[in-house]
């Protein structure tokens, strides 16, 4: 029997009317779920959010937020299993992609709970030391920073629907901000049932959340300067959120992380067989088939010296070969299939793009195998499947490489020339990297100090983090597609030119600084 998909609006299960948009299995393309948020006062809502929800988390101390964050992951966790049955079925997830969304977070939650704890019973954020002013030491300065007074808004992307939601609902809560969460429509189910269960457990203050399942409406049209708008997804879509009439008239904060052409170094010192080749080889082949390459954090162009193409291309092509793909419920399968049919028709047309410059070396993309490739439980010719694909390029500077991203698990090696003029050797490697005109996370993997630091001077202002694998922590990695809670996720340009979590960092975005003027023991007892 199909779902039914409801709202929570102004702490209630509310339906939308008219058409419904329609939520498929991507395995077997049955009917799952319908939702649509037509009818829906979008105004009233966020009245509802920022007039009933905000001052109840302001009221709240740090400490107390913490507490309700820690109370959500727990709840959240007591569902797991059901949760990931549920992205299997409307995500294409593997159990492992369906547990690495779920405990994310969950675990996000709780390191933001912890936080909390850490910043006490306090309600006001003290940023930095005083400054005396003037020549009295009496006169001094303070910035703080203290809650907005609207809501958060999360237009969030179909990828990770448990993970977007709790990144950005960990930070926007622990500052003091009522959510206000749109999911992707495609893949809705996971986060409806997360915000079904946090509004069942009766954790949530009045207002606090609000759950959007459709579409978006007129939503934009009711933000105000006090709204803070936190996307995920396509830098197209980012660009129209920041220019719609009610943002720029209102200069309502937009925080956006976006396409991301990511990429992973061999540097020129690494051996065959050495700690650190085996771990470029597990950590590329990871990023590139986890989540059917559907991550934002996902590596799509892989740059490696001339002289170790032809041996790379072989090794990573027979790891990549080694995932089974096919229907994600089974256990022995590693990938499942895209989630849409509209994000098979993107991924297959990016490929075709590519492979019109760049020679395939895995991959069944040919129009006869319509690359799908040899399957695992898939019997019939059902499902949004495409194989893994590996392609090298004919040079570093390859436009087509460098210029759009194939949103899934295709991924592409470029050689490039170790400058002997340069002590480091990547000169002109990083000119290429910086093609890609701004990006979430980059690697390189290396055990030498002059690569890593040229890497870092060159590609730092790029990205918004920058990983560097090595025999050292080989063993210890959770690969650059690992978004931890204490480091920022956002990058520049193309990327969106935004930042989510960084620790402390993260709750400031929900927050407004201001600089404080006065008589400096008074200022002391008004924040303690």
């Amino acid at each position: 029997m199909t779902q039914r998909l409801r709202s929570y609006v102004r702490d209630n299960w509310v339906d939308g009317e008219g058409d419904l948009a329609q939520l498929v299995n991507p395995t077997t393309e049955e009917a799952l779920a319908e939702t649509t948020t037509a009818g829906i006062d979008f105004g009233a809502a966020l009245a509802h959010a920022r007039d009933v929800g905000g001052p109840a988390l302001r009221d709240m101390t740090f400490a107390e937020r913490g507490k309700l964050l820690q109370a959500m992951a727990s709840e959240i966790h007591k569902f797991r299993e059901e949760l990931v049955d549920l992205a299997i079925a409307n995500g294409g997830n593997t159990r492992g992609d369906a547990k690495f969304d779920i405990d994310g977070a969950t675990g996000t939650l709780h390191w933001y709970a912890s936080l909390g704890e850490k910043l006490g019973n306090r309600r006001i954020l003290v940023d930095g030391d005083s400054e005396q002013l003037t020549r009295s030491p009496k006169l001094v300065g303070q910035h703080i920073y203290q809650p907005l007074t609207g809501a958060a808004v999360f237009i969030n992307a179909f990828n990770f629907p448990a993970w977007g939601f709790g990144e950005k609902a960990a930070t926007a809560i622990l500052a003091g901000m009522p959510v206000v969460t749109k999911p992707a429509t495609s893949t809705a189910v996971v986060a409806w049932r997360i915000a079904e269960i946090l509004v069942d457990a009766c954790l949530m203050p009045k207002g606090s959340l609000t759950l959007l399942c459709g579409g978006a409406g007129d939503l934009l049209d009711h933000l105000t300067s006090q709204d803070v708008v936190a996307f995920t997804g396509s830098s197209d879509t980012g660009a129209t959120i920041r220019s719609h009439a009610s943002v720029v008239r209102h200069n309502t904060r937009v925080n956006v992380e976006a396409d991301s052409l990511n990429a992973a170094v061999l540097g020129a010192d690494v051996e065959h067989g050495s700690d650190t080749y085996e771990m470029f080889l597990r950590e590329v082949a990871k990023d590139v088939t986890q989540k059917a390459g559907q991550k934002c954090t996902a590596i799509r162009r892989v740059f490696v010296p001339e002289a170790m193409v032809a041996q790379v291309r072989e090794d990573l092509a027979d790891r990549m070969r080694e995932v089974k793909v096919g229907d994600p419920n089974l256990a022995e399968v590693r990938m499942g299939p895209l989630a849409t049919a509209r994000q098979l028709k993107d991924v297959r047309a990016g490929v075709d793009r590519l492979r019109s410059v760049c020679e395939v070396v895995l991959g069944d993309v040919d129009i006869a195998g319509n690359g799908r490739g040899m399957l695992t439980g898939v019997d019939n010719d059902k499902g949004f499947f495409l194989s893994p694909t590996l392609l090298v390029a004919p040079s570093l500077d390859c436009a087509e490489v460098h210029g759009f991203e194939v949103f899934g698990p295709v991924a592409t090696i470029l050689p490039y020339s170790p400058d002997a003029s340069n002590v480091a050797g990547v000169s002109s490697l990083i000119d290429a990297i910086r093609l890609g005109g701004g990006g979430l996370v980059s690697s390189i993997y290396t055990d030498d100090i002059e690569i890593a630091r040229a890497f870092v001077t060159g590609a730092g202002p790029y990205h918004g983090r920058l990983t560097i694998g090595g025999a050292k922590v080989a063993e210890h990695s959770p690969g650059p597609g690992a978004v931890l809670p204490m480091m920022i996720h956002g990058g520049p340009g193309r990327a969106g030119g935004g930042e989510e979590l960084g620790g402390l960092r993260g709750i400031t975005h929900f927050m407004q600084r201001t600089a404080v003027q006065g008589y400096g023991p008074l200022l002391e007892k008004l924040w303690g």
